[in-house]
């Protein structure tokens, strides 16, 4: 399994990726397990806030494995993307969830923390998205990005790829995240406000979620609809993109 999920008497449900050694990066069979955990979660009462984070401390996530292939339609206006319904929100999944990030996040890593409520990240917590130094359109990563940071703060992420990172505070600063806790604290953080969150009426919370979304959920859905042409027409092909990767310099400036 390369998702752990452990039920805590609170009410709260850890959901941990557990691929420390490739930075918690989603193959198909993460994938594939979240959407399993938010579906299952659906019908679970016990479970009243969830808690979703990355195992090792070096990373919440990467986004998609780079390893992963799948075979897309020839349409430039359909796109095969199994990064799709890796979140809650996705799996009609209205319980609220609080990421706890430590380490990176980015690229695909904001298809899940663009469907959580908030986010809570220790102070070691970078963010960036590299798509643009490979070739590739950040097109779902921004439009999630864009419902919860200021645009320019969003479009220098995007462009910037790989040759800067967001500092937590500069995330706090921006928007992105709601708490910046010490080295190694955004779990217990994220716990505490969870568990407070979960000692409520669950019908009251489900509720205020859901009201909460949809006043951005109309924006959403017509940005969504434009992303896989988007990506579609502007995405260097893969050997390209395996080019420029291989070629990577290291180096970067955090701010």
């Amino acid at each position: 399994m390369t998702v752990r999920t452990e039920v805590e008497q609170s009410g709260v449900a850890v959901v941990t990726l557990d691929r420390p050694e490739r930075h918690n990066a989603i193959d198909l069979e993460t994938a594939a397990e979240l959407t399993a955990v938010w579906r299952r979660f659906r019908q679970d009462d016990t479970v009243r806030a969830v808690v979703l984070t990355g195992a090792g401390g070096r990373a919440f996530s990467t986004g998609i494995d780079r390893s992963v292939e799948v075979a897309q339609p020839p349409s430039p206006y359909a796109m095969d993307d199994p990064l799709r319904t890796v979140g809650p929100k996705a799996n009609d999944l209205w319980k609220p969830v609080v990421a706890a990030v430590a380490g990176m996040a980015c690229g695909g890593a904001f298809y899940l923390l663009g469907e959580a409520e908030f986010i809570v990240a220790d102070e070691t917590a970078t963010f960036f998205d590299p798509h643009t130094s490979y070739g590739m359109v950040s097109a779902y990563e921004a439009i999630h990005m864009a419902r919860r940071m200021p645009m320019g703060e969003v479009a220098r992420m995007a462009l910037m790829g790989t040759a800067e990172r967001l500092s937590a505070q500069r995330a706090y600063e921006t928007g992105l995240v709601s708490e910046v806790a010490p080295a190694g604290e955004a779990l217990t953080a994220a716990m505490r406000a969870a568990s407070v969150i979960a000692s409520y009426p669950t019908e009251a919370v489900q509720g205020t979620v859901r009201a909460l979304w949809a006043a951005k959920e109309a924006a959403l859905a017509q940005a969504l609809a434009q992303a896989p042409q988007l990506i579609a027409l502007g995405n260097l092909p893969p050997g390209r993109q395996a080019a420029l990767f291989a070629a990577r310099t290291p180096g970067f400036r955090t701010r």
